[in-house]
């Protein structure tokens, strides 16, 4: 996946990181609009994960849905 075209079209992007991960709220998403070192930080966050298991989820999420 790239993070560039992710970023253009983050409105387009932005449902269905909001699909994967339902506790990010839109507020969050409007912060992020499309960075993925911040979408970890939120799942991080949001989903009291360690960073490794966030990167894992992002990671697996970008190979199996785009």
């Amino acid at each position: 996946m790239n993070w560039d075209q992710v970023k253009g079209n983050w409105k387009e992007f932005r449902g269905k990181v909001k699909e994967q991960w339902g506790e990010l709220t839109d507020d969050d998403l409007d912060r992020m609009a499309g960075q993925r070192d911040q979408l970890v930080g939120q799942i991080q966050q949001r989903y009291g994960t360690t960073r490794e298991e966030a990167e894992r989820r992002v990671k697996d999420w970008e190979e199996t849905k785009h």
